[in-house]
């Protein structure tokens, strides 16, 4: 199965930025569906950069984002080639994690 997460990562004059887009449908629990039934809740709890061994950025999710979120940021110390781990856990347990390489 292919990977939730799509990732760019670009160094440049010693700032690497990173662009993610995950899939995840992100339910926050108070929607109904069409049969007036509640949807429960689904979303990314734990979302987490890592960069040779160190985490570079967490992010602590709640039911309050979006549909397939994107994320963006930016961290010094990474060269091109280098490798970066980027994973996440929702709250019913799953989780998802893609490996892409600086360019």
């Amino acid at each position: 199965m292919a990977s939730s997460i799509r990732v760019r990562a670009v160094e440049n004059g010693g700032v690497t930025s990173l662009k993610a887009l995950v899939r995840h449908p992100m339910d926050s629990g108070f929607v109904k569906d069409s049969a007036g039934n509640v949807i429960p809740a689904h979303f990314i709890q734990v979302l987490t950069i890592n960069h040779n061994g160190k985490d570079v950025f967490v992010a602590q999710w709640g039911p309050a984002v979006s549909k397939d979120p994107f994320l963006e940021c930016r961290f010094e110390g990474a060269k091109k080639g280098d490798k970066l781990t980027i994973s996440w856990v929702d709250n019913k347990g799953e989780s998802d994690s893609t490996t892409a390489t600086i360019g």
